[in-house]
């Protein structure tokens, strides 16, 4: 979002509305009233993550608009899970271990798939709720590793789907040793760069290795479905 705002003709709410799956009851009006003012030849986009996991967006977002183009940016699961738990742990650090809210058995193998951090990277499941409102054309996944080690290969393709010209390139962008992310050399609202908030780039946890091979183990046969779904190899194995 912070990349493709500084696209002319893209307009983009800052914060996450949460409409589709928090704040429906307040109607369309509301939401509309949340957005940025918009010419007839620009694209309006919000970004809340947690819709892609919302049983009833899928239904609410094509109910509102059926030619709606969405996009999801996905990264590798296992990566995800543990970047999920360190952001909790930043904020609540008496939470249980990783390894405890990730197994239901340890010694079986068995994965709690209730626990959000590992539910979401199941995209192969939540996939199919949106598959039967919008068709794979109107939806992009982006790479999230890619956006980090080719932002502007990434950003080009995000601008091909919204069918608006390739102004985002190489030389927005340029490399935060520091963030391990790229940075915009100037954003939308100033003339000032602009690199992601706080929360991103911090550093992970440090996961007993054995634990990730066994979430490898169980994400593989989603990772496959998803590959096969969607009909690009993102290369998480």
């Amino acid at each position: 979002l912070e990349f493709i705002r500084v696209h002319p003709e893209v307009r983009a709410l800052g914060t996450e509305p949460h409409f589709f799956d928090r704040n429906y009851h307040r109607g369309l009006e509301w939401y509309r009233s949340l957005m940025p003012r918009t010419l007839d030849s620009q694209i309006t986009v919000e970004k809340t993550p947690s819709y892609f996991v919302t049983n009833e967006a899928p239904r609410r977002i094509h109910s509102m608009a059926k030619d709606t183009k969405l996009i999801v940016v996905v990264r590798n699961p296992v990566t995800r899970a543990i970047s999920d738990y360190t952001q909790t742990l930043s904020k609540k650090p008496d939470i249980p271990t990783f390894e405890g809210l990730t197994f239901r058995n340890r010694s079986l193998g068995l994965v709690d798939t209730s626990w959000n951090a590992i539910r979401i990277g199941m995209y192969a499941v939540h996939l199919e709720s949106w598959l039967q409102y919008f068709p794979l054309s109107q939806i992009h996944f982006v790479s999230g590793e890619k956006l980090i080690t080719d932002p502007a290969g990434e950003m080009g393709k995000v601008q091909d789907f919204l069918g608006i010209k390739r102004v985002i390139t190489d030389k927005h962008f340029y490399f935060n040793k520091t963030k391990g992310f790229p940075c915009l050399k100037k954003s939308e609202s100033s003339g000032l760069p602009r690199c992601l908030g706080k929360s991103k780039g911090r550093t992970h946890v440090q996961i007993d290795p054995e634990v990730i091979e066994q979430l490898r183990d169980f994400y593989r046969p989603y990772n496959i479905k998803f590959y096969e779904t969607v009909g690009q190899d993102f290369r998480w194995e």
